[in-house]
């Protein structure tokens, strides 16, 4: 209970903490930031670490010069790029072991046929967009490597997705951080880009909801 205490203190007052990091460990912070994008994106043991958020309260620090914009948003990136590659290659050594059984009742192989299928025809769209929703972005890519999509097709969207995301959230710490709403709120702020993080995969799981209740009507 009190590992999950600290962990809620952790997400909530990031900008304390980061702070307090920039103080002590000066410019190793951004090896610090580098190693926590890479394991959440790259893990998919690390799923909960503040991905979003932590960007967004670098960017905040950025603007105020206590890191390098340029810096930040260089390594941040490949930080998410080589994080999603690795990602992708372990869901691509481990898939064929998990899924040689033909008889297995959970990991059939017709499952990994349908994800390659998925992926082929709409892998682009779900590596991207998977970036901007969390533990779904550290799933996408395992999933990817799983389903055998090629890496080709997988590399292109990540490195789009990874710009985008990195770029977005450091941008908006960057640019907004600076608001008084935002210095006087930042837990209110943490908690309101999980929530924008999210919705979108709250709206498809309600439709999804909906549309399995309508099709189950006499």
């Amino acid at each position: 209970m009190e590992l999950i205490k600290e962990f809620v203190d952790l997400f909530l007052h990031l900008d304390k903490h980061l702070d307090d990091v920039i103080r002590d460990y000066g410019t190793w912070t951004y090896l610090i930031l580098f190693c926590i994008i890479f394991a959440e994106t790259g893990l998919v043991v690390t799923p909960i670490l503040p991905g979003d958020s932590l960007l967004f309260a670098a960017g905040i620090f950025a603007g105020r010069g206590s890191l390098s914009l340029t810096m930040l948003i260089v390594l941040l990136i490949a930080a998410a790029v080589i994080g999603d590659a690795v990602n992708y290659s372990v869901g691509k050594y481990i898939g064929p072991k998990v899924f040689h059984r033909t008889d297995s009742r959970i990991f059939k192989r017709e499952y990994l046929d349908r994800t390659h299928a998925f992926y082929e025809k709409y892998g682009g769209k779900t590596i991207i967009i998977a970036r901007f929703v969390p533990i779904v972005r550290t799933f996408a890519p395992f999933v990817a490597g799983v389903g055998s999509m090629t890496y080709r097709r997988f590399f292109a969207y990540n490195v789009i997705g990874a710009v985008l995301w990195v770029a977005i959230c450091v941008l908006a710490g960057y640019f907004f951080g600076g608001w008084s709403i935002v210095k006087n709120n930042f837990s209110l702020v943490v908690l309101a880009i999980v929530f924008v993080s999210i919705l979108p995969a709250l709206i498809e799981f309600v439709r999804q909801r909906s549309a399995v209740a309508e099709r189950s009507r006499p």
